[in-house]
């Protein structure tokens, strides 16, 4: 109930307080398995991406977290499971011997869809860093989950890293095609790092000042 409320809300402050212009909103997968990446500037880029996705499919929604943040208090844990709905990625499971990706296997293998952002963390807005390789354990794991990458500009102003006052702001999410397993890794991260410049190149923009 909490994060069926919380969706409503995201949609409404979304569709008024920012100027969404989408491409290609129709890639967007209709049910899973399936792994949604994009690139990371804001807090706001996982509550856009939920956005754009159906009512209907919201249970079926799982954001992909750090959980060394998002977990890192009581509140905060609350908040992130019955609200957000995230899935907690334990950064530092491998040293304790599990499988930090155990959780996204489980949530593939029942049919989820998963926001991810490859980047790892929030950096400049609309400066891609260099994409982690996790996802692409994904893709093999669950070969038959589209990898659907999403390039949004204009959100890491809205909503900056540090800052917690929202400033409309026009917005662009370009949605790609969906990458496949390519049954080797390196090819694989190399296909999906094509995937998101040929995405970002799409529209000139103006350099931010």
């Amino acid at each position: 109930m909490l994060q069926k409320a919380f969706y409503i809300f995201v949609k409404i402050s979304v569709l008024f307080l920012l100027g969404l212009n989408v491409r290609r909103k129709e890639l967007l997968p209709s049910k899973g398995p399936a792994i949604i990446v994009a690139n990371h500037n804001s807090h706001l880029d996982t509550m856009v991406l939920m956005a754009l996705m159906p009512f209907s499919r919201l249970k079926d929604i799982k954001p992909v977290a750090a959980a060394d943040y998002f977990f890192s208090s009581p509140l905060k844990a609350w908040l992130s499971e019955h609200v957000l709905g995230i899935l907690p990625l334990e950064r530092k499971g491998a040293e304790a011997g599990r499988d930090p990706l155990e959780g996204c296997y489980n949530a593939l293998d029942e049919g989820k869809v998963l926001i991810l952002f490859p980047e790892g963390s929030r950096g400049e807005p609309e400066k891609m860093t260099r994409l982690k390789k996790g996802v692409s354990y994904l893709a093999a794991r669950c070969p038959q989950a589209p990898v659907v990458p999403v390039f949004t500009h204009g959100l890491g102003k809205a909503l900056p890293k540090g800052s917690f006052l929202l400033v409309p702001f026009f917005c662009d999410i370009f949605v790609g095609e969906p990458v496949t397993w390519q049954e080797d890794r390196i090819q694989f991260m190399k296909l999906l790092q094509e995937r998101f410049e040929a995405l970002s190149s799409e529209k000139s923009f103006a350099p931010w000042e």
